[in-house]
């Protein structure tokens, strides 16, 4: 299955590069919408589909399949911000035209258009996956589409625009520029070059926002007066681009340093970073297309180096999960693999990790074709830890329960190897004893363990002769051990507190009393079937 998975994620991450490839190797609006709609029908197998765009604040169909053109003339006006989900006409046309899905096409928090699409040829609904990988094709599709919307309608104004067309070509191949790179360094370089040879600045700062910390990149201002300023204000509330009289009027003292310009670089309307440009060379003021022109450079920027932060800790995490997936498959073969068979007595065990790797642990242990220990036991912790504590635990039973010393001796023997290789404030609950299957006995020791439950004739009798738990200290009192002898029809339940606290969505836990209860009920059911050791 995890192969599965991480063929599926390989496969969408290819099919999504090739994507981003195709709608941004054309600035033709009608080939990136064909090119998003089509994709989303393959991808999706969707019978049809729309694409509307935000034309000067109204929603208007650019693009549709497998819907007929009389249809599509009755698409409603709509405000391009307005909830479409709440407008009457909208859900009319919505449902009339049989769309089971629709997701906004946003960039930089602003809406460039919706997308809906209709019901799926293997009539299955749409899941919270398809969502979210439509959610990521109309992310990849969003600067493709708006830039094509960008150039349309530059081709509609005069002459005056021309430096706007030229700077939306520069952030084109910046974009490219910046997914080029693969450390972060690189990209601020690029940056601070970019700027300084488009508005001829010598004084600039880049700040960089990580949590509570801030990073300063290549500052050609003095950096202690300018961070002691930037202490006295809340820079992360920066949100806007602010101009000179802005600055001036805000914050007097970062003007007094020769600030003219302060842009925030944001991902999803959070500011990550600040870019601070003092006065150009040739004393032009910054105008409003030249500040829109930083704020979008910064942008991409700033997504490109969170990129490449999200894509290390993915592949990081992937490598993790790959790490535990064996850490697991060697743990699940630390357990027995084989349950001897006796004639009477019949012996089943279960253990179900809530985590990969877990410090649950059960154990049957042939001595001899009479004899076998069945042990259990409970690492305090989760995870990683937990399983390797469980690790050392199995290979001292293995090694101990052969040397013929009493049961007793033998638990104060293990516990003084556990706390010998246990950090402070582990331990382990353990239980464990020798089934006779000649003399019909039980000899057991509980050291600390969730005592089990010995069912018979309908009532319980709980094990819990012992001492302390495993790892705490040295064995000072010796442990006590206690032979039971078994009767036809005894069930022994053994459990670890995976059971008795495990809680239903309502938060409420099983609880010992719901256990017991339980046991009792199957009892006569289970006796002549199971001797029963049942874990986590």
């Amino acid at each position: 299955m995890q192969d599965n998975d991480n063929l599926k994620a390989k496969r969408n991450l290819t099919a999504l590069v090739e994507f981003s490839r195709v709608i941004n190797s054309s600035l033709d609006l009608n080939f990136i919408l064909n090119n998003v709609l089509l994709t989303c029908l393959g991808k999706f197998l969707a019978t049809r589909g729309i694409i509307a765009l935000n034309i000067n604040g109204k929603l208007q169909i650019k693009s549709y399949k497998g819907i007929s053109e009389d249809k599509i003339l009755l698409f409603p006006d709509i405000d391009a911000n307005e909830d479409c989900t709440e407008n009457d006409d909208f859900t009319k046309f919505f449902t009339e035209n049989n769309l089971l899905a629709s997701e906004k096409i946003s960039s930089s928090n602003e809406c460039v258009g919706i997308v809906c699409l209709g019901e799926k040829l293997n009539k299955q609904d749409y899941l919270k996956d398809d969502l979210d990988f439509l959610k990521t094709i109309l992310n990849i599709a969003a600067s493709a589409i708006q830039n094509s919307l960008i150039v349309e309608e530059l081709k509609l104004v005069n002459r005056e625009l021309d430096s706007r067309i030229q700077r939306l070509s520069s952030l084109f191949e910046l974009s490219k520029e910046f997914g080029l790179f693969s450390e972060s360094t690189k990209v601020t370089r690029l940056l601070i070059f970019a700027l300084i040879g488009q508005f001829l600045v010598q004084k600039y700062a880049l700040f960089r926002f990580e949590g509570n910390d801030i990073e300063v990149i290549e500052p050609k201002l003095p950096v202690e007066e300018l961070l002691k300023n930037l202490r006295k204000i809340d820079y992360h509330r920066i949100d806007t681009s602010l101009n000179k009289e802005q600055v001036a009027l805000l914050f007097p003292s970062l003007y007094g340093m020769g600030i003219e310009v302060i842009v925030p670089m944001q991902i999803q309307g959070k500011t990550k970073g600040l870019i601070i440009l003092g006065r150009r060379i040739n004393n032009f003021d910054y105008t409003d297309a030249d500040i829109e022109f930083i704020f979008s450079v910064g942008s991409l920027a700033i997504i490109s180096m969170e990129n490449r932060r999200l894509f290390r800790e993915a592949l990081e995490k992937q490598k993790m999960e790959e790490e535990l997936d064996l850490a697991r498959e060697i743990q699940r073969n630390l357990l027995p693999q084989k349950i001897p068979v006796y004639k009477n007595f019949d012996i089943a065990a279960v253990n179900v990790s809530s985590k990969q790797v877990g410090g649950d642990y059960y154990d049957i242990i042939e001595l001899d074709k009479d004899d076998c220990v069945v042990a259990i036991a409970d690492v305090s912790g989760k995870g990683v830890p937990a399983s390797l504590l469980m690790a050392n635990m199995q290979a001292f039973l293995q090694v101990i329960c052969r040397q013929n010393v009493p049961l007793d001796e033998a638990t104060g023997l293990i516990n003084d190897l556990i706390s010998k290789n246990t950090a402070d404030g582990k331990f382990i609950t353990f239980f464990w004893g020798i089934l006779n299957n000649i003399d019909m006995t039980f000899e057991y020791v509980n050291a600390g363990h969730n005592p089990p439950l010995l069912i018979r004739d309908g009532k319980i009798i709980k094990l819990e002769i012992g001492g302390m738990i495993l790892g705490v200290m040295k064995t000072i009192l010796p442990y006590r051990s206690e032979k039971i002898q078994l009767m036809k029809d005894d069930v022994l339940v053994m459990f670890t507190d995976g059971i008795s606290e495990a809680m239903n969505k309502k938060s409420e836990e099983f609880s010992d009393e719901a256990l017991e209860k339980l046991s009792l009920r199957n009892g006569r059911r289970f006796s002549r079937n199971y001797f029963k050791g049942n874990t986590k």
